[in-house]
């Protein structure tokens, strides 16, 4: 049971949002254990690298940023937990956290009741739209349907399967993939999903071995990546036989899988640590510099970084940490971030992202194949696609 709309919560936090003390406080909530700890611990490190550069100019408004970390541990109702706890409790200006989708729907109505901000640093599923919720990674037109524009086009796909983890994201993902499959002449040869966590794929491997599709779309969280890609390796299916597109393998995955088990297999995604220009050479340099020259930058660690730059930038234009003021002075806020530049959408919260597919290389890294002209318009609801409608 959370505490909902008592008069305690919006009176003792109105001092930390409008700035009052010496410091201003912030919540780190991600996976430090569990089966998403893979994914997740990186994320909260460039959040932390974030407002250390911001503290080494000052903080914001005068103040120091201070971080209060806290670990959703990998289970959806801890994080609603530990988010009622970061905004009652701790009095935070904003939280920094979250990465599956199921993880966020369990957290939105804290923040929405609370009236308190989240920065959601992963992309999902879409078909949300929240005005306590910032989301710095992309949404479906920004990832998913430019990947499945390139297997059709580029790849000449005309049969894909799809392997899931089994909560809210994969099974949504799916569901509008099957739709723009249907609009665009691709056959969808089978669909399953495995738990969270789960590390057993032989039977999933052998029915997308007997459908023999032309790829897989892959939609599987957190170290289940490891176990699936070594098994369908061991089944004598290879990049160079069966193409993978995933959209949750990055480069800090890739890590854990080991570059040999994904070499030439394909990603989606905005940002790779390859991606070119200033700003993302000294992200990744400080990066590096603060947690070892063995680490790895990628999308969601690149998104959660932004969030913070982009919650600061809004904090100084209005001149409060007050959320009201830092939704209003957000809207058309554009930052030069290593992705390249992204603006906020003033009407659904969201970013303008550069769609970018790559293919991950011996070494563990990805190089960029295809890149949309430019950052694309957000649209969560997927209001420009005839074949969305209904989803």
């Amino acid at each position: 049971m959370f505490a909902t709309g008592c008069a305690s919560d919006d009176d003792s936090s109105s001092a930390s949002k409008s700035g009052g003390g010496d410091t201003v406080k912030v919540g780190v909530l991600h996976s430090l254990s569990g089966t998403m700890a893979i994914s997740e611990v990186s994320v909260k490190d460039s959040e932390l690298l974030a407002i250390e550069e911001l503290n080494a100019k000052g903080g914001v408004l005068g103040k120091k940023i201070e971080p209060v970390i806290e670990d959703g541990a990998s289970d959806w109702p801890t994080f609603a937990e530990k988010a009622q706890k970061l905004i009652s409790q701790d009095k935070v200006a904003a939280t920094f956290g979250g990465w599956t989708s199921a993880s966020r729907k369990a957290m939105l109505p804290v923040f929405e009741r609370n009236k308190s901000l989240l920065y959601y640093p992963v992309q999902y599923e879409g078909l949300e739209a929240s005005p306590y919720i910032f989301y710095t990674g992309a949404t479906t037109n920004q990832q998913i349907i430019p990947a499945l524009e390139f297997l059709k086009e580029k790849k000449k796909t005309k049969s894909i399967y799809l392997v899931g983890s089994d909560y809210v994201f994969p099974r949504t993902a799916n569901k509008e993939i099957k739709a723009w499959a249907a609009a665009n002449g691709m056959k969808v040869l089978g669909e399953e999903y495995a738990p969270l966590g789960s590390t057993e794929f032989s039977t999933i491997v052998n029915k997308v071995k007997a459908a023999k599709p032309d790829a897989i779309f892959n939609t599987l969280n957190g170290d289940s990546n490891v176990a699936f890609f070594k098994q369908l390796e061991g089944a004598g299916l290879p990049a160079t036989k069966l193409p993978v597109v995933s959209v949750s393998v990055a480069e800090d995955e890739v890590r854990g899988i080991g570059a040999d088990k994904v070499k030439g297999q394909i990603v989606a995604w905005n940002y790779y640590q390859t991606t070119p220009g200033a700003a993302n050479e000294a992200f990744v340099k400080a990066y590096k510099a603060k947690y070892g020259q063995k680490r790895v930058t990628d999308d969601p660690i690149e998104a959660g970084y932004v969030g913070v730059k982009l919650w600061a930038a809004a904090v100084e234009k209005a001149g409060s940490t007050d959320p009201e003021k830092v939704k209003a002075a957000s809207k058309g806020l554009t930052l030069d971030a290593p992705e390249g530049k992204v603006t906020i959408d003033g009407e659904n919260q969201h970013i303008y992202k550069t769609a970018r597919i790559g293919v991950i290389n011996p070494e563990g890294l990805i190089d960029t194949v295809y890149e949309s002209d430019g950052p694309i318009k957000p649209d969560p609801f997927l209001k420009t696609y005839p074949w969305a409608k209904g989803l």
